[in-house]
């Protein structure tokens, strides 16, 4: 029964790990166990194993990593009626305090006591079973594998950030980095009825599966291509409605304001390490809307809906598959950044 433990900063094993507490493998009746099938690796999880920590949240004592997952559902709590023992699932990785006044508003995912995989000191995926309410398991429809069941979690992050953006049908926008975040977002604001988005990236791999993802992408080299002049060129001098920034790049962020179209809104999905600057004249002058987001609410079934619908295919942006056993050796491929990777996936024993 091996987890993929990160002991601490740039070490990782694959051992028995016990010290998962009784509570949290206690099967509640409004709960379901699953047996893991598929985890991706994400920006965050590299960087607790890189850093030691993300933000505020740091790892002192050893934690199993992964909260980008599919699997199947084992057992089912006494009062579940939604879901059945070999249910196909994707599960939100967040937990609010269903009693707390941010789930009360319906804004459950900045309730401060929401417990999420992978975040200290709560244990992430990457191990056999997990335990989890299956209010907030969905089930996946025939069509849709476990690759892109545990692609719903990123995935989620874009379609949230297109929420907030309003997308209107026609509307042009800009996302501002092409990996697995930035990609997704491309393809959400296209579902949500963008006619055209323009994606920027250093990587000439990742806009090359920018550009493949639908005729309506154009891929802007951010060493090579001025993205505000290449945006006017082609709105008339107007600019885009709508800017996502998902690099996390203080440089990009500094930015956002500049190819934006005036009364246009600002997306800021991209996590800052430290301060940015912030161009409040240029942001006045547009009167530009600007929009924060951290991780997602009420998206999971959308998600789902679009996967089995064909509306949103993440399948090119799976780039590598490992298996369980060699997960270590893909965390330290993941820390190395290959230009060429979008997502990387781990798929466990069955």
């Amino acid at each position: 029964m091996k987890s993929l433990v990160m002991e601490r900063k740039m070490e990782l094993s694959l051992r028995d790990f016990p010290e998962i507490s009784r509570a949290e493998e206690t099967l509640g009746p409004r709960d379901v166990r699953i047996k893991l099938h598929t985890v991706g690796i994400c920006g965050s999880d590299v960087h607790y194993y890189t850093h030691g920590k993300v933000g505020p949240f740091e790892v002192t004592e050893p934690m199993v990593l992964g909260h980008e997952a599919a699997g199947t559902v084992i057992e089912v709590g006494s009062e579940v009626t939604n879901l059945s023992i070999g249910d196909r699932v994707c599960m939100e990785p967040g937990i609010p305090d269903a009693t707390s006044k941010a789930a009360r508003l319906g804004m459950y995912n900045i309730d401060p006591a929401v417990r999420f995989w992978a975040t200290p000191p709560v244990h992430g995926v990457l191990r056999p079973t997990c335990v989890h309410p299956a209010d907030f398991t969905f089930k996946l429809p025939d069509n849709v594998s476990f690759a892109e069941g545990a692609m719903v979690e990123p995935l989620a992050v874009g379609v949230h950030a297109a929420t907030k953006a309003r997308v209107k049908p026609g509307d042009v926008a800009v996302v501002m980095g092409a990996g697995p975040i930035g990609l997704v977002t491309a393809l959400s604001a296209l579902a949500a009825g963008c006619a055209r988005v323009f994606v920027t990236d250093l990587a000439e791999k990742k806009l090359e599966i920018a550009a493949s993802l639908s005729p309506a992408i154009t891929p802007v080299h951010a060493g090579t291509d001025d993205l505000t002049t290449t945006v006017m060129a082609a709105t008339e001098n107007w600019g885009a409605d709508i800017v996502f920034e998902a690099t996390g790049a203080p440089k990009a962020a500094a930015g956002v304001f500049q190819p934006l179209a005036p009364g246009g809104c600002v997306v800021f999905i991209g996590g800052q390490a430290d301060p940015i600057a912030y161009d409040a004249g240029a942001a006045m002058v547009r009167e530009a809307r600007v929009e924060n987001i951290f991780r997602y609410a009420h998206v999971f079934p959308r998600c789902v809906g679009m996967l089995a619908s064909g509306a949103i295919d993440v399948k090119p942006l799976i780039t590598r598959k490992f298996d369980f056993n060699d997960s270590v050796r893909a965390f330290e491929i993941a820390a190395s950044a290959p230009m060429a990777d979008v997502k990387m996936q781990i798929e466990l024993p069955q």
